[in-house]
């Protein structure tokens, strides 16, 4: 189950009202400095970036794969936990905007999580420790710890050993 928090909108779409629920140089700053992180290849770098120019919760040894992309609204609402690895071109987000309501979520990822390529995960999702998400699926629910999920949308594939050590 996702946990979401929901904001009707009145009027145009809420994509539309946009600069209503964040500022338009909050969003350029962010827009900026994700596209730069994308594309650095050094590991510490880009989760100092993200930690410090994000505001982002990032664990020690968490590797984002060559263009990640993380939310540009709300940064903020992304926890990822140590010794973590988020594949190619994954996308992370914490916001969904629809025509009459738009959502924000916190993304929990804990640790030792794979996450593969191309994987998109939706806003109010948490990925518990030791999950395997396998590439190109849709995180539109929560990952038990140790689970390894794959599709679009994810189905589990298997429950895994939780007696393993860190």
């Amino acid at each position: 189950m996702r946990r979401t928090e929901r904001f009707s909108v009145e009027g145009s779409n809420s994509l539309w009202q946009l600069y209503r629920t964040i500022s338009f140089w909050r969003l350029f700053k962010n827009t900026a400095v994700v596209e730069i992180a994308r594309y650095i290849p050094v590991f510490p770098w880009k989760n100092w970036i993200y930690r410090h120019l994000m505001g982002m919760e990032v664990g020690e040894r968490t590797a984002f794969a060559f263009k990640v992309t993380v939310d540009l609204l709300h940064p903020e609402r992304i926890r990822v936990g140590k010794n973590t690895i988020i594949g190619f071109n994954t996308t992370i987000l914490t916001h969904e905007y629809l025509v009459e309501e738009y959502r924000l979520g916190d993304v929990v990822i804990g640790d030792h999580v794979m996450i593969g390529a191309n994987t998109t995960i939706l806003p109010g999702v948490t990925i518990g420790d030791h999950a395997v998400i396998g590439a190109g699926s849709l995180v539109n629910r929560d990952v038990p710890p140790h689970g390894f999920v794959a599709g679009n949308p994810i189905r589990l594939i298997r429950r895994g050993n939780a007696t393993r050590s860190d």
